[in-house]
């Protein structure tokens, strides 16, 4: 298999900084609510970059890359959508101005990109040493494929995490915004606005959700320059998913099954995975496995296109 060239590697990471300083610094500048035609032109956009992107991998390091690319691409931005739903509930929480909300979804993001680039690199650097660690990660994503079809992952009302709620308690918050300033001046005493907390939970609750969305990536691929961009694709296009679905979220209602089939099909590749390199001591003596049959790449981005739209297709057929 080819290996993707350093040059190729380093211009796409160039690429993808002049993305978010873009949507961060030019177009997330202007406080406004997207319209529809603007939410669809910025997804279209992303959605092209990605294709040509995969099909750049498939040219400088050959088709296996590639489909690993399109499927970790897929899957994330799959999952992302869910996201969305606890955004909806932050968003409304802290009563962030309509036209405030882009500017958010964009810096809490990018909080959430920077965090998740380490998780990656501590991902890859454990199943780099510890093969075992894949039947941990492949009983986790089974488990959550259960929970999401039997609705336990659903909740309704936002719950702040700990650090919000330390942060709270030792650093003077205003409960008023001040358009996009994180400090203001309230009765001549500097306090921070809400819009700090709403950027840090933003970016936290996203990397809660990595917990299901790495350990699957890591199943379809071992390259952590592959598990990167795929999350950076992913997440480029999910503000203006935002404000496109909007009312539209709750009507997905097939979407949780269509995760869970993705999910429980990664978690049993990876345990397969796991025997192949096998090394517990328990196990066969601490032989590999060999007779477990090997998940071809195509396979899995054939199964996680028909279940994501097969389920989006059931959910459209639902709501007419």
């Amino acid at each position: 298999m080819a290996e993707t060239p350093l040059v190729f590697e380093i211009a796409t990471f160039a690429v993808l900084a002049v993305f978010f300083v873009v949507d961060l610094f030019i177009i997330g500048r202007k406080p406004h609510v997207p319209s529809t035609k603007e939410c669809v032109q910025h997804i279209a956009f992303f959605v092209v970059m990605a294709l040509i992107f995969g099909g750049l991998m498939w040219f400088f390091a050959g088709s296996k890359p590639a489909i690993e690319f399109y499927s970790g691409w897929l899957t994330e931005y799959s999952l992302s959508i869910d996201n969305l739903f606890v955004f909806v509930i932050i968003m409304s929480n802290f009563a962030v101005p309509k036209e405030l909300q882009k500017f958010v979804l964009s810096v809490g993001i990018t909080v959430a990109l920077v965090l998740r680039g380490m998780f990656i690199l501590v991902g890859a650097a454990i199943i780099s040493r510890f093969t075992w660690v894949f039947f941990l990660f492949g009983a986790f994503l089974i488990v959550t494929a259960i929970k999401l079809v039997a609705g336990g992952d659903e909740d309704e009302e936002y719950h702040e995490n700990a650090l919000i709620h330390a942060l709270r308690k030792v650093i003077k918050i205003t409960d008023e915004y001040d358009g996009e300033k994180l400090r203001t001046i309230k009765n001549g005493v500097k306090h921070w606005t809400p819009m700090l907390i709403v950027f840090l939970t933003i970016g936290t609750t996203d990397v809660m959700f990595a917990f299901d969305s790495i350990p699957a990536i890591f199943g379809l691929t071992k390259d952590p320059f592959i598990v990167f961009t795929s999350n950076v694709f992913a997440l480029l296009g999910l503000q203006q998913l935002y404000f496109l679905l909007g009312e539209l979220l709750d009507k997905l209602v097939y979407l949780p099954l269509g995760l869970s089939v993705v999910l429980g099909f990664i978690g049993v590749k990876l345990i397969m995975e796991a025997l192949h390199g096998n090394s517990l001591p328990f196990l066969n003596g601490g032989q590999p496995i060999s007779w477990v049959p090997e998940v071809p790449t195509w396979l899995s981005l054939v199964v996680i296109v028909l279940a994501i739209g097969g389920a989006a297709l059931a959910s459209v057929i639902k709501m007419r």
